[in-house]
C-alpha cells in the first residue's frame, strides 16, 4: 500500500504546481513578529490545570488488518492538527520555534497557541495580545460592519476563510482549495483505510468522506455516516464544529475522533432512541416551540477513543458526540450519539470526584456516581436533537439568527433538556436509581464546566445556568463549610424555567435578546470565582490532556 501513497503525494505535488487567476492559498503569518519568547513564571501553574491520561484500548482483540485500519484512520486525524492550527492562530512551526522553555512549547501545544483556552483565552506569552474573536478566519483588521456589507461569495459559509486581495477587497477562499495539499492526502488515508474495513456501511462512509473532504460537501458522507448500524471502528473527520469562531460562529473548524466501539454498552443504550418523539411533544414550551420532529433514525452508541486531533483537542476535552450538525439531516434522519466512554472516566475519577470533595455537602455527595455522569453526559447529546432548529419568524436557522451566541446558548438547552429526558423517563422506570444522583452529579459538573471559562460554549452554558439556579433557590452555600447543598424541588422547577426560556428565545431568534439574557447570566461574582480558584490552590486539574498515537496503543 506504501506505492498508492507515494502515487498520490505524486498527484498532490503536479495539483499544487498548477497556476491559477487568484492566489488561493492561506497565508500563514505570525500574528506577532518578535525575538524568541521569554518563559512564563507561571509556568508549572498553568500547566496544571491539565492532569495526563494514556487514551488506549484492548487491541489484542483486532486482526491484522484492523490494526492497519486504525494505522491509516489515525494518520488522516493527524492532519487536521495541521489544519486546525491555521485556523487558531496561523504558522505553528514559525510560532512554536520561536519557544525554548520546553514546558511553555507544551502548553502552547495544548492551547494551539498562545492563549489560555481554559483562562478566557487570554494570551500566556510576553507580547501577545488578546486572541482575535474571529481567529484566523477572518482578516485580525475586519470590523463586523465590514463584513456584514461585504458583497462575497459564501462569505456565511461554514467552510470558506475570508481574506484580503492586495487592494484591501474581502474576498472568500474555500477551504478545499486552502487545503487542497492536505484534503488529498487525507482522502488517500480514508481511501486506504477503506481496503482494510470489513463494515460495508463503514466502507461507503469512508469513501464518501474522502470525497466530500475535496469539495466541503459533506451532506452524502453524513447520511452515509448515519446509515452505518455495526461498524466497529469510526472516525469522525472534517471542518465540524464552529466554536473558534467567536465573531460570528459561522466558521467550522478541522478535528477528528478516530473511535472503536464499545459493543456491550452501545446495546444497552439502543432502547432510548424510540422514546424521542414523545419527549418533544412533552417539552415545557409553548406548542408552536416543539412543532419540528425529530429524526428517529437515532442511535446511541459508546465507544473507546483512541485519538483526538484538531479542535476537540484544543483545550478542554470533548467526552460526547453528537453529530451531524447539518440541520436538514438532523430533521431528516436525525444524529449519531457517541459517548466517549474512556474520556469521559478519567474526568469523572481524576476531575469531578475532587471536585465534589470540596464543594458539595457531606450528606448529599454520596449521590454522585459514574452512571449519574455517563447518562448526564448521554442525554445532553441526545438532547441536541430535541427542540427547534428554524426560527419561527422567518430569520432562518437558530443557528444564524443567534450568531456566534449560538453555542452557548445551544449547550445550555442540551443540559437542560438532557434533564428533563432522564427525569421523564425515570418516571416510566426507563432509568433506574435515584433522581437525586442525577441531579447532585450534574450539580457538580456545573462548577467542573464553569472552569473551562467563558470564551468556552460550554463554560458560558454552565455560568448563566448557575447564576440562574441561584436566582431560582435550587442551591443555597453553607458559608461556614463553604459547601453547597442542593434544594431538589427548588432545582426542578429551575430546570422547567431555563428550559422554556432558552427554547422560546432560539425560537424567536430574536438576538438582541439572547445577548441581555447571556450578559445577566453570564457573569460570575467573587464568591463564585473564589470557589473556583480553592480548586486550584487545592490541585484539582480543570481537564486532561492526552498520550496518544500508534506507538502508545501498541500498533
Amino acid at each position: 500500500m506504501r506505492y498508492l501513497t507515494i502515487f498520490s503525494f505524486a498527484l498532490l505535488t503536479l495539483f499544487s504546481c498548477k497556476n491559477s487567476k487568484k492566489d488561493t492559498s492561506i497565508k500563514q503569518k505570525d500574528i506577532v513578529e518578535s525575538s524568541p519568547y521569554k518563559a512564563n513564571k507561571n509556568i508549572d501553574k498553568l500547566l496544571s490545570k491539565y492532569t495526563s491520561f494514556t487514551l488506549t484500548t484492548d487491541v489484542n482483540k483486532f486482526t491484522e488488518k484492523e490494526k492497519t485500519l486504525l494505522k491509516y484512520l489515525i494518520n488522516a486525524a493527524k492532519v487536521m492538527d495541521g489544519m486546525f492550527w491555521v485556523e487558531a492562530y496561523g504558522n505553528k512551526t514559525k510560532f512554536l520555534n520561536k519557544i525554548s522553555d520546553p514546558k511553555l512549547k507544551k502548553f502552547a501545544i495544548i492551547n494551539y497557541g498562545p492563549w489560555d483556552r481554559l483562562g478566557g483565552n487570554e494570551p500566556f506569552i510576553e507580547g501577545i495580545g488578546k486572541k482575535p474573536l474571529g481567529a484566523n478566519f477572518y482578516p485580525k483588521d475586519m470590523t463586523k460592519k465590514e463584513f456584514e456589507s461585504a458583497d462575497i461569495k459564501d462569505k456565511e459559509s461554514l467552510y470558506t476563510f475570508i481574506k484580503r486581495d492586495e487592494n484591501g477587497k474581502l474576498f472568500s477562499v474555500p477551504y478545499y482549495k486552502a487545503f487542497k495539499k492536505e484534503v488529498w492526502y487525507v482522502a488517500d488515508m480514508l481511501n486506504t483505510a477503506s481496503n482494510f474495513a470489513k463494515d460495508p456501511g463503514f466502507v461507503n462512509y469512508l469513501r464518501l468522506r474522502a470525497e466530500a473532504l475535496k469539495h466541503d460537501n459533506y451532506q452524502l458522507s453524513d447520511l452515509a455516516w448515519l446509515d452505518m448500524k455495526n461498524n466497529k471502528f469510526d472516525i469522525v473527520i472534517g471542518p465540524i464544529e464552529n466554536y473558534e469562531d467567536a465573531l460570528f460562529g459561522y466558521k467550522a473548524a478541522h478535528e477528528a475522533y478516530v473511535l472503536v466501539k464499545d459493543m456491550e454498552w452501545s446495546e444497552k443504550l439502543k432502547k432510548y432512541a424510540k422514546f424521542l418523539p414523545e419527549l418533544q411533544r412533552g417539552l415545557p414550551v409553548n406548542e408552536k416551540y416543539k412543532q419540528e420532529k425529530p429524526g428517529s433514525d437515532v442511535e446511541l452508541n459508546a465507544y473507546d477513543v483512541v485519538y483526538y486531533a484538531g479542535d476537540c483537542n484544543a483545550g478542554s476535552k470533548t467526552i460526547a458526540i453528537n453529530l451531524p450538525n447539518d440541520e436538514e439531516v438532523q430533521l431528516q434522519k436525525g444524529t449519531r450519539r457517541l459517548q466517549l466512554k474512556n474520556a469521559m472516566k478519567a474526568k469523572f475519577d481524576k476531575i469531578l470526584i475532587p471536585i465534589a470533595n470540596e464543594l458539595i455537602d457531606t450528606e448529599q455527595k454520596k449521590y454522585i456516581n459514574f452512571n449519574a455522569f455517563f447518562s448526564n453526559t448521554m442525554f445532553h447529546e441526545v438532547a441536541h436533537g430535541l427542540g427547534i432548529k428554524n426560527t419561527l419568524n422567518g430569520k432562518g436557522t437558530v443557528r444564524k439568527a443567534l450568531k456566534e451566541l449560538y453555542s452557548a446558548l445551544e449547550e445550555g438547552k442540551a443540559d437542560m433538556l438532557g434533564l428533563y429526558m432522564i427525569r421523564q423517563l425515570h418516571k416510566k422506570n426507563e432509568i433506574k436509581g435515584d433522581l437525586k444522583e442525577y441531579y447532585t452529579t450534574f450539580m457538580t459538573s456545573i462548577f467542573r464546566s464553569i472552569r473551562f471559562g467563558a470564551s468556552s460554549a460550554h463554560g458560558r452554558a454552565n455560568l448563566i445556568r448557575f447564576n440562574f439556579f441561584k436566582e431560582l433557590g435550587a442551591f443555597s452555600k453553607d458559608e461556614k463549610s463553604k459547601k453547597y447543598k442542593i434544594n431538589y424541588k427548588n432545582f426542578e422547577k429551575a430546570m422547567d424555567l431555563l428550559s422554556t426560556k432558552i427554547l422560546t428565545l432560539q425560537g424567536d431568534g430574536n438576538y438582541a435578546e439572547v445577548k441581555k439574557f447571556v450578559e445577566k447570566y453570564g457573569k460570575m461574582d467573587s464568591n463564585l470565582k473564589a470557589d473556583i480558584e480553592s480548586l486550584a490552590k487545592k490541585g484539582i486539574p480543570v481537564d486532561v490532556s492526552f498520550n496518544q498515537g500508534v506507538d502508545v496503543l501498541g500498533l
